[in-house]
């Protein structure tokens, strides 16, 4: 079954389809942004990964020259190692994604996102993230999402959502937003010396597109409909945590805002951490 949702985002529309790819991936999601594509494939095991005491998440962003109708010239003809810049939108995928996971999952995740077209105008790093994250809606993993992100750019006193790249050339501001509907839960980017209230302008302006967009992945996995699986939650020590909150929490929040260098921080902090292991 093929399903297609769409939101106007910007100057485009951005478009999300399951179903005809990757069939055999745990979720798979197309974006189209104008005529830039992004395809984000999710699989996980389905048991822990044994002795595992973090989250074994795996996220890879691949853009093929094949994309922009290029061919590598040269003697080699096959694409090498991640550029930096497919490391970096891996990073703007992983850490928005990353804390919606429960506690004490430890299956290994896998999140391929693959730039199948290009117009070379719309950057597909924010529309890998929005894909991802549809991918992992529509899985059976216990994604906490969904979770979005756009790009904001500012051109003569007005903002921009999800410039290209001739606006980015001019603009006063290149800041990647990413959030939930209800929180934004990363902010990567520069900008020209612009005040403290355009930032948290610009930042809300972001917002607003994200809150539309994580609708629609609602939707989608919704008419996709299938069941998440269920992960016991993390067993704690209820005591112990209280102990050690009531040693050091007071004693951190001091440290964190006393005017101290960067060593003499670390120095309390490590004090800090030898009287709570030295504690009866």
């Amino acid at each position: 079954m093929i399903v297609k949702k769409s939101v106007q985002v910007g100057n485009y529309t951005l478009e999300f389809e399951t179903g005809k790819l990757a069939k055999q991936a745990d979720g798979a999601v197309m974006v189209r942004y104008g005529d830039t594509m992004v395809l984000a494939t999710v699989v996980a095991a389905k048991e822990p990964k044994e002795g595992a005491d973090y989250f074994p998440l795996q996220v890879e962003f691949r853009e093929k020259l094949s994309a922009a109708g290029k061919i590598p010239g040269g003697f080699l003809k096959r694409e090498g190692r991640p550029s930096d810049k497919e490391i970096l939108s891996a990073r703007l995928i992983d850490r928005p994604i990353r804390p919606m996971f429960p506690d004490g999952y430890s299956c290994e995740t896998q999140v391929v996102v693959t730039v199948f077209s290009s117009d070379q105008q719309n950057d597909a790093d924010v529309l890998g993230a929005c894909a991802a994250s549809a991918a992992l809606m529509i899985s059976d993993s216990p994604f906490d999402g969904p979770i979005a992100e756009v790009r904001v750019g500012r051109l003569d006193g007005q903002f921009i959502l999800n410039p290209t790249f001739d606006e980015l050339s001019k603009s006063e501001m290149d800041v990647t937003v990413a959030g939930t509907e209800s929180s934004i839960v990363m902010v990567e980017g520069e900008a020209s010396e612009i005040s403290e209230k355009d930032m948290l302008d610009a930042l809300a302006f972001g917002h607003d597109a994200i809150k539309k967009i994580c609708q629609i992945q609602k939707e989608l996995a919704k008419e996709v409909g299938k069941q998440r699986r269920i992960v016991a939650p993390k067993e704690t020590n209820k005591e112990l945590v209280s102990a050690v909150e009531s040693l050091a929490t007071e004693k951190i929040k001091v440290t964190a805002h006393s005017k101290l260098t960067k060593d003499e921080r670390s120095a309390k902090r490590n004090e800090i951490e030898s009287l709570v292991l030295e504690s009866p």
